[in-house]
């Protein structure tokens, strides 16, 4: 991960005061468990270019995070795409930069623009090149976007999502490394750290004489703070300083919801209120549980349920203190999610009307005659995990060996995505392979029970809007009673 910084034309070598960086010198030093070096490759009067490389240790990345204990964890490119854990790396040595407060002699130059070219990469994206050429152009850059290139016997995507990019502009050398600590983070979509109030700052003093007027700057608002009721507080205190200095700025509500679990996207949504009294918010996930089992009290039989990628058993132990069922098998098969599962589940013992779930090492790839026959089976926000060349014969081993009584799925309605005002090319979770409209899924749904002796129900789950129904689609598939075996 790097940046290169360069600047060309007279007076260029200036930018090592603004950096305060001797060119004679590599800077080396640890930042956060992270090796960062700055080194001039070239300083002369006319032109001067420094490159900022930071080294991140592979096993610390991963020693305290939740999924340490998960091997896939190792695997990522946390290690080494340019994103905002290299910019927390590299804050630090660019301070005086950053702040504009070089020796007294220099400080006429913070104001310079210079002939600046600003090299970093690579960028892991997940938005198109023309949405990534509309952050940097508005701000008088010239934008050229390279991707690797590598030769496979087979194709595992069209375009890579990685690239490299390249700006050119007069820009002064503050502006211009606060633009980029503030916008790299906007095109990784990653965050390692929690995200709060402490944001606010940062927004405003790095975007400072260009954000406010930028044409993208609700995405880079959506994308740094992530969640609902942070980006409408920041939304509100701008407003109100903007009408303190009588500049009343347009001010538009943003619903975008952000995923603070790893396995899940977290969106919130507000119950009506009764006059005079607020009502809490009740997050999506908690709605899809809530609908979930709804569905489930009104069967007849629900003795026997299969959670299938049961994750860390919110939803199993939810169902565990229902009345008439007898038995849950929670089926995951990442051992540290079932480790969390079993966590929970052993809480349950203290209350005499619940059952204890039986957590089970299992998959979708791979049947398990124990799971035949069952009343209920749930596969909840499970299937866009899935890849959809294999989702067809996961589904039909269900219909056609399974065969639970009732088969209930959700997934996430793609057409919703819009009111949440997200690209079209986004998906709501890193891991998701596809997201489907509602008319997708239900074409999907007949498919898979076009031979097999099932009915189907389609509902939606979450606040409606009209023209985009409900964030979750929810199917109920019921075997047909004159057709079920003994």
């Amino acid at each position: 991960m790097h940046i290169t910084l360069k600047a060309t034309g007279t007076h260029a070598g200036m930018i090592s005061h603004l950096l305060a960086k001797n060119p004679y010198n590599t800077y080396d030093r640890t930042e956060k468990g992270a090796r960062v070096r700055m080194v001039y490759t070239v300083f002369t009067e006319e032109e001067a270019e420094i490159v900022i490389q930071a080294s991140p240790d592979s096993i610390d990345l991963v020693k305290n995070s939740p999924d340490s204990y998960d091997i896939t964890q190792y695997i990522n490119d946390r290690e080494f795409v340019t994103s905002s854990l290299f910019c927390t790396y590299i804050r630090g040595s660019l301070g005086t930069a950053l702040n504009g407060k070089p020796k007294e002699d220099y400080v006429g130059w913070v104001t310079h623009p210079f002939a600046l070219e600003l090299s970093f990469g690579p960028v892991a994206s997940d938005l198109p090149d023309s949405v990534v050429e509309g952050l940097f152009a508005p701000l008088g850059y010239q934008v050229a976007i390279e991707r690797g290139k590598a030769d496979y016997s087979f194709q595992l995507k069209n375009r890579s999502t990685v690239r490299y990019i390249t700006l050119s502009g007069h820009q002064t050398v503050q502006y211009a490394l606060r633009q980029l600590l503030l916008l790299i983070p906007v095109l990784d979509n990653y965050k390692h750290y929690y995200i709060s109030e402490e944001e606010f700052d940062k927004l405003r003093r790095y975007g400072e004489g260009w954000l406010p007027e930028h044409p993208l700057r609700e995405l880079i608002i959506r994308r740094t703070l992530r969640f609902t009721n942070l980006i409408e507080q920041f939304e509100r205190s701008d407003s109100v300083s903007a009408e303190t200095t009588g500049t009343k700025k347009h001010i538009e509500k943003d619903t975008v919801q952000a995923q603070k679990d790893k396995h899940e996207q977290v969106q919130q949504q507000e119950q009506p209120q009764e006059e005079g009294k607020q009502q809490p918010t009740v997050r999506l996930n908690e709605l899809r549980y809530q609908a979930i089992m709804d569905v489930i009290r009104k069967l007849p039989r629900r003795q026997k349920i299969v959670d299938f990628g049961s994750g860390e058993g919110k939803l199993s132990s939810r169902m565990a203190r229902m009345t008439g069922i007898e038995e849950i098998w929670a089926v995951e098969p990442s051992a540290y999610a079932q480790a969390r599962a079993m966590e929970r589940f052993a809480k349950l013992e203290r209350h005499a009307d619940a059952i204890s779930p039986t957590p089970m090492m299992g998959s979708l790839f791979y049947y398990d005659e124990q799971l035949r026959g069952k009343d209920v089976m749930i596969l909840c926000e499970v299937i866009e995990h899935v890849d959809e060349h294999r989702l067809n014969r996961v589904m039909k081993t269900i219909v056609t060996e399974y065969q639970p009584g009732v088969l209930i799925v959700t997934t996430p309605n793609r057409e919703y995505n819009e009111v949440y005002r997200m690209n079209q090319q986004e998906l709501r979770h890193g891991d998701h392979r596809f997201e489907w409209s509602r008319s997708e899924f239900q074409e999907r749904c007949e498919q898979w029970i076009a031979e097999a002796p099932y009915s189907v129900a389609l509902k939606g789950i979450g606040e409606e809007v009209e023209g985009f129904g409900q964030p979750t689609q929810m199917a109920i598939f019921t075997r047909r009673k004159e057709q079920k075996e003994a």
